[in-house]
């Protein structure tokens, strides 16, 4: 469904010297600085696959995904979406595609949504059948049936999201792309929009790429993940593979009621952080070994609450970010 091989993108500014003189200056010379957005990206993506889009600010994330809808025009290399070119905006690639972008709006601000909706109709040529099925659906799914004739203008972020996700899907599109889809988003707003986009995806087989920087977005819908850093790619395969990059130990958390003695010999043989107070630690344990040192603590120490969790994947992609030499063996 997605295929890029060496996809380039390159921008060019000029640098210049600070006050008048430097404005001056630059009207006969400039110096150029050139800056790889993206650089010779490879990428294959399946029909009906969801993608997580990993990466810090400013590795490139935004402008993969604007050469894959068509909007900027590579400077080198090839992509190919549904079988299109993507920066030719060719009609049938147009009715392919969606974009959402969780900061841009493409509702009309001044209207109700259903207004926008009847005019993406007409646009992407719905039949009225078909039309009135989505919008039933769609409205349903996301129980928004009551915002329709409300101004977009009036409507809480969360609530817009929703119908930005539904005017994006009327015309049943093969890919959809989602650029921070639920930044700004409550948790509960947040839940909302990926259980809507589980349960579409069940019923439509849509291709899916996604970009986030919410862990939640990524675990929730991600089974497959592209880490891209200084746009170069630097991750392809699977979230439980992506998850255990730091290793296959579980964090352990035991909480105590009092400060306890961190020179104790218990601690010197087992991988621990020291809460500042010291009532708190944190031990990286393999499976087979939780049980016994577990034990050993809640025999020695006062203990008043312990759990377990993997690995998440927020402290994975926070130590890749800190040190990218880490992905050098995977």
């Amino acid at each position: 469904m997605i295929i890029t091989k060496d996809l380039t993108k390159k921008f060019v500014s000029y640098k210049k010297e600070e006050g008048m003189k430097g404005a001056f200056n630059s009207f006969f010379k400039r110096e150029a600085v050139e800056k790889f957005a993206v650089d010779h990206f490879d990428l294959n993506i399946e029909q009906g696959e969801i993608i997580g889009l990993l990466g810090p600010n400013g590795a490139g994330k935004t402008t993969l995904m604007k050469m894959l809808t068509g909007i900027i025009v590579p400077s080198s290399g090839t992509v190919e979406i549904a079988g299109h070119s993507p920066w030719k905006r060719e009609k049938d690639f147009r009715k392919k595609i969606a974009l959402v972008m969780g900061q841009k709006s493409q509702l009309w601000w001044d209207i109700p949504s259903i207004d926008s909706f009847k005019l993406l109709q007409k646009y992407y040529e719905i039949p009225d059948a078909r039309y009135n099925e989505k919008i039933n659906m769609m409205g349903e799914l996301l129980n928004v049936k009551d915002l329709f004739h409300v101004h977009v203008r009036k409507l809480s972020l969360g609530e817009r999201m929703k119908l930005e996700l539904m005017a994006s899907l009327l015309h049943d599109p093969q890919v959809l792309f989602l650029d921070e889809p639920t930044i700004g988003l409550d948790l509960v707003a947040q839940e909302n929009i990926r259980q809507f986009l589980k349960d579409y995806h069940a019923q439509h087989n849509t291709t899916i790429v996604l970009t986030s920087h919410y862990m939640a977005d990524v675990q929730a819908l991600c089974p497959h993940l592209v880490l891209i850093s200084g746009g170069k790619k630097s991750y392809d395969g699977s979230l439980e593979k992506f998850e255990n990059i730091l290793g296959h130990k579980k964090s352990v958390y035991f909480t105590f009621n009092q400060c306890i003695d961190k020179t104790d010999d218990f601690w010197k043989t087992q991988d621990v952080l020291f809460s500042e107070n010291c009532d708190e630690v944190e031990l990286k344990l393999d499976d087979h070994e939780i049980r016994e040192v577990s034990a050993a603590i809640l025999n020695k120490f006062p203990v008043v609450d312990f759990h377990t969790e993997k690995m998440p994947i927020e402290k994975v992609m926070k130590k890749i970010m800190e040190n990218p030499e880490i992905l050098s063996g995977v």
